[in-house]
């Protein structure tokens, strides 16, 4: 049986408070940094991966959370850079001043800098097995990197004023949204030596946990309001930017949020088959569409 979704969060939040700090050497780069990393995040993506080491009959400790924290510290970065002038040039992110209107570009740049280049440190620096850091940490510079959700970014970028098909726009979603949460899954199966097999069907849940993901997000900039969401909401209609809703409407889109939560709802019982042990623990993170 897993932590309940909140415990687990909290347990996140305390792990990244008290340990951000000692590995920053420069006063302004460790309050940038800190900054946007306790702004208040879902904390989905570490969850994730503790959730699944919970259901796969692990018991956490200091070494699992900083393995799985480390997820968290990639993706705030990924969020600071994404709010650049250069990339969105967003002002608002979870209800607060995005970081370079805060630190100024250089300053955030450097704190996206410090947070991608510390969650391999935190990967690598921890008690877990030498083969069990080794493949998370190419697991996560593959689901991170130029061929995963950079490429995703890039993709993004290049594909501004141009009008996407579906299977382009999916795996363009699945490699800038969906990588990472891929990865989170992936990487408690890792962490608990799994087969081959259960890690494919794990990676196959996040995939498709991903897919929901994004088409939810992209539904609520046009359904939400910025103060729900803590963002600025209607800009991807107003910036053309390739969404769900904005090439099949909001009921096409609501429909494949439904495919999507539908697949991951047959990996999540593939795996009670392949463990003989329960997943109702993704129950709270398929509730998050609800």
């Amino acid at each position: 049986m897993s932590t309940p979704l909140p415990i687990l969060k909290e347990q996140i939040e305390n792990y990244l408070s008290k340990s951000l700090a000692a590995d920053v050497d420069q006063a302004t780069l460790r309050d940038a940094m800190n900054y946007s990393l306790m702004a208040g995040g879902k904390r989905l993506r570490p969850a994730l991966t503790l959730a699944t080491i919970e259901m796969l009959g692990g018991t956490l400790n200091d070494d699992l959370l900083r393995a799985a924290s480390a997820l968290e510290l990639l993706h705030t970065y990924s969020l600071i850079h994404d709010d650049l002038p250069a990339m969105d040039n967003d002002d608002l992110r979870r209800g607060k001043p995005t970081n370079h209107c805060k630190f100024g570009a250089g300053m955030a740049t450097l704190a996206g800098d410090g947070l991608l280049t510390m969650a391999f440190q935190w990967v690598a620096d921890n008690h877990l097995p030498a083969n069990v850091r080794s493949q998370l940490t190419l697991e996560l510079a593959k689901a991170a990197g130029p061929s995963g959700m950079v490429a995703g970014q890039a993709r993004d970028i290049e594909g501004e004023h141009q009008h996407l098909t579906l299977n382009q726009l999916r795996y363009l979603h699945r490699q800038k949204t969906g990588e990472l949460i891929r990865y989170a899954v992936l990487a408690g199966g890792i962490m608990m030596d799994q087969s081959a097999e259960i890690k494919q069907e794990l990676a196959a849940f996040g995939e498709n946990y991903g897919l929901a993901f994004q088409i939810y997000d992209d539904l609520m900039d046009v359904l939400s309001t910025t103060k729900a969401m803590g963002k600025a909401v209607h800009k991807d209609a107003d910036e053309q930017k390739n969404t769900y809703p904005g090439l099949l409407g909001v009921d096409g889109a609501k429909e494949q949020l439904q495919l999507a939560l539908t697949a991951a709802s047959q990996n999540q019982k593939n795996l009670e088959k392949l463990t003989g042990k329960s997943f109702a623990g993704y129950d709270d993170f398929l509730a998050y569409f609800k």
